[in-house]
């Protein structure tokens, strides 16, 4: 169920304390707006993000996303004098490739979970919102400064987070017809006449507001170590030619190896390790042999996406290794070049990245000298 996360990044954030608006302010060492487009970036219904900022922080947005090459990220665009005008702007951005599904959310709440976003997703219908919220449970009393003045019901009370998701029509026309004051989104949809679902929140998706806030976040972040690994293996046949593409490093042969792309045994094993270690399929998921515009494509390209979705999911890579199995040729002189290549791509020092070689003694298909296959392993922890 595809939508575009609508993130609002125009306010101030001054009750949050520091030197700089609490979304730009680091948590963990990157930025509180970076972590919040990682978490829609990471699911795989987001068609796009669209970011709406304030225009004296042109620069702290670049900052904020640099390196992040996902072609998902839309311009960000100037918000308004309040929040409600900054919606409608980047409402209005998104016209043009107007998704079905938006999805509203607060810049400064970084820990939306995918669940909440399923959920929100599902519930979405025409002329009706959805929005996530958490039942009341404590006693509820109003007062007049600090003397207590009666008790309130809490039966049937929530209180409403983000994101808030609408037919991109609806929530456009709704915005486009006024109204002021609201207390969010979905008060500005139903005052334009539309109904609304609530469904259940997250306690972790809370709003940086305060600088105590900000201490806990921190402590969020300290929970269980995200570390994944992933395996590839792939294989290509020797075909006529003079030469072979292993880890990006051309190496003058008596035949070619043969293949849809340029037949990279070795990218294509690394690039199979990260996806695996994503849970996000294979190389033919995403590059199929069937599509022709990857006839003869260099192997780096499947490198590179598989990268850009480590970055997007919120994972640096901390160490890659790959052998390659042949009696020839010799890999060995080739290894530091190798080594470089793979680095390179992965935007990571050589060395976190392994390259070693081995034969079969003559056995099987390789010791037989009928091709090369490679073995890879890709170690991923959580940012």
């Amino acid at each position: 169920m595809d939508f575009t996360a609508l993130i609002v990044a125009a306010g101030r954030g001054l009750r949050a304390g520091g030197d700089a608006p609490k979304q730009y302010r680091a948590l963990g060492s990157v930025p509180v707006l970076t972590r919040t487009m990682r978490a829609f970036l990471a699911h795989p219904g987001c068609a796009a993000v669209q970011v709406v900022v304030h225009p004296e922080d042109t620069g702290s947005y670049s900052d904020a996303t640099r390196g992040m090459a996902d072609p998902r990220v839309c311009a960000p665009v100037f918000g308004g004098a309040d929040r409600q005008a900054s919606v409608r702007a980047g409402l209005e951005a998104l016209v043009a490739s107007a998704p079905e599904r938006v999805l509203i959310h607060d810049a400064a709440r970084p820990f939306v979970s995918p669940g909440v976003i399923d959920r929100v997703c599902a519930a979405i219908r025409p002329g009706r919102a959805a929005f996530p919220a958490l039942p009341i449970v404590d006693a509820l009393w109003r007062a007049d400064g600090a003397d207590v003045q009666a008790a309130e019901r809490r039966e049937g009370l929530w209180r409403a987070q983000t994101p808030q998701g609408f037919r991109f029509d609806d929530i456009l026309a709704a915005h486009r017809n006024g109204g002021s004051n609201a207390a969010d989104d979905v008060a500005i949809a139903r005052a334009a006449g539309l109904s609304a679902s609530v469904v259940l929140g997250d306690g972790n998706n809370f709003k940086i507001t305060l600088p105590e806030d900000f201490d806990r976040a921190a402590r969020l972040l300290t929970g269980p170590m995200d570390i994944r690994t992933g395996t590839g293996f792939d294989v290509h046949a020797f075909i006529p030619g003079n030469a072979v593409t292993l880890c990006g490093v051309q190496i003058p042969h008596d035949r070619a190896l043969s293949g849809h792309s340029d037949a990279d045994v070795g990218l294509h094993a690394l690039t199979d390790a990260i996806f695996g270690a994503l849970a996000e399929g294979d190389i033919g998921d995403w590059f199929p042999p069937s599509d022709p515009q990857w006839q003869g494509a260099a192997s780096e390209i499947f490198l590179e996406k598989a990268v850009e979705r480590v970055d997007a999911r919120g994972f640096r890579i901390s160490h890659l290794d790959c052998t390659l199995i042949c009696e020839r040729p010799k890999i060995g002189p080739y290894k530091e070049a190798m080594r470089g290549s793979v680095a390179r791509i992965s935007r990571i020092e050589p060395d976190r990245v392994s390259v070693k070689a081995t034969t079969s003694e003559k056995l099987g298909f390789t010791g037989r000298g009928e091709g090369i296959a490679a073995m890879a392993s890709a170690t991923l922890i959580g940012r």
